[in-house]
Parts: structure tokens; sequence; C-alpha cells
């Protein structure tokens, strides 16, 4: 959704993000600008912008939004075809990225896409490796239409896996588990785990098995930001792997085929 925003006596201006671009950015308070208007439709936000800079009195912008959203778009260099939306950085380094351009729009044959919270997560779910450069990813257009634009639908993306991360990170840092801590450390608290683990599995306690495996994904959480990684990715890697793998089961362990 973008946001056409006016702080009086000042300027007419458009976001996705209010907080971000007005308060955060601009420093103005929820009170101190209005909502002039609202559209998912960027060509009409575009034009709209101008008319009502032009009603306002205020200094019309040399660009309209949209083109310097392309313009922004070609600078990151995004590539978008009929298909696929494909980003300038390798899956490992994509959460960073998406985060650092928080409020990025562009125009697909699907609609408009934009980066939130929301979104980001999906997008980090999803995301494949190219197969052309393997310094870039990619995600489906289709299937980001489905999850977020097509009326018809009620999916709700599966963010919350990412958000229990996303707060795991945000405990350690709190802690200073990243600034002072290190991988060794994390390696040892993970045997540490792996052995309670195996004690509760040998008593069969199942609220001790649940604590020392969410113990254990804490501490893979924490060892995989400290390597500069990110568990998602991680987790993705892993079962971008085993998804097509076929095998059998012998004595309890699934062997995949040669």
């Amino acid at each position: 959704m973008y946001f056409i925003y006016h702080v009086p006596g000042k300027k007419i201006g458009v976001t996705c993000n209010l907080n971000k671009r007005v308060t955060t950015v601009q420093g103005y308070k929820s009170d101190e600008y209005e909502v002039l208007d609202s559209s998912d439709d960027i060509n009409y936000i575009s034009d709209r912008e101008i008319e009502l800079q032009k009603s306002y009195g205020y200094k019309i912008d040399r660009q309209k939004y949209k083109d310097l959203c392309n313009q922004k778009l070609n600078k990151m260099k995004i590539n978008v075809t009929e298909q696929t939306t494909t980003f300038p950085v390798p899956k490992l380094q994509l959460n960073n990225w998406l985060r650092d351009n928080m409020d990025l729009s562009w125009e697909t044959s699907h609609g408009d896409f934009k980066l939130d919270v929301e979104t980001i997560n999906w997008i980090l779910l999803n995301c494949k490796k190219s197969m052309y450069n393997e310094k870039r990813s990619y995600i489906y257009n289709k299937a980001y239409y489905e999850a977020f634009l097509n009326p018809e639908n009620n999916l709700t993306p599966p963010v919350e896996l990412i958000d229990v991360f996303n707060n795991i990170r945000k405990w350690a840092e709190e802690r200073g588990l990243y600034e002072k801590g290190d991988t060794k450390t994390q390696l040892i608290k993970l045997y540490e785990e792996s052995g309670e683990l195996s004690q509760a599995l040998l008593k069969n306690n199942k609220e001790d098995i649940i604590d020392a495996i969410g113990d254990s994904v804490v501490v893979l959480t924490n060892l995989a930001h400290l390597v500069g990684t990110d568990i998602e990715t991680c987790i993705q890697s892993a079962y971008d792997e085993i998804s097509s793998r076929t095998g059998r089961m012998i004595n309890g362990t699934f062997v995949k085929d040669e």
C-alpha cells in the first residue's frame, strides 16, 4: 500500500512505510502529518501526488514516484521477468540485503511487489539459488502473488517461525552474545545440549526432550549468526538438498539412494 502524506507547510510525499519514512527518517511525529490518500496502484498514487502538490502550492517533484522507484530498482540491480524476481545477492546474504532495502517496491506482471516484514520473511523462506549466477537468488512472482495479492486466497504467510528466530537473535544481541561470544563456545554449548537430549531420550522424559531440542535450536541460531549467515538459510539449504532425495528405510534409518 502506498500512502500520500502531508506535513503542513512543508511538503507532500509518498511512502510505503509511514513510520520509517516520515517519523524515523524525517523526524515528524504522527500528529505532525496527515495521510491525504492511499492506494495499492503505483500509477494512481504517482499522478495523485503531483495533483496534490499543485493543489497545495508546493514545489512539484521533477519525477513521478513510480519513476523514482524504477530508478532505485535499477540501482539495486533487481532483475524482473514475467516468471521471476532476481536479487543481486546470494541466499546467504539476502536477509541483510532485504532489510537494508526495506520499503523498496517494484512492478511485475502479477502486480506491484514491496518489501515489509511479512514479505521479507516470505521471500527468505521461498527464495532459490540462481542456476546461472551463484551470487544471485530469486523468487517466483506467481507464488508471491498467491501469497499476498490474490484476493481469492486467504493464505497466511508462514512468518511465525522466522519471528521466533528473530526473537532469539534479538535476545542474544541484547545480552552481548554476538559481541563477546564466539563459535567455539557455541559449539561446546551445542555438545552440552546434545548430552542433555541424550539423557532425556534415555529416560523417555518428553518435557526434557522438548527443552533440550529447543535449547539446541537456540544455540544453532546463534552459531549461524556468528559465522555470518542465519538459521533460516541453513534450514532452507538442507531442505533444498533433501527435498528430491530418494531412498528407503533400513533398520529405522533412512538410507538415500546412491
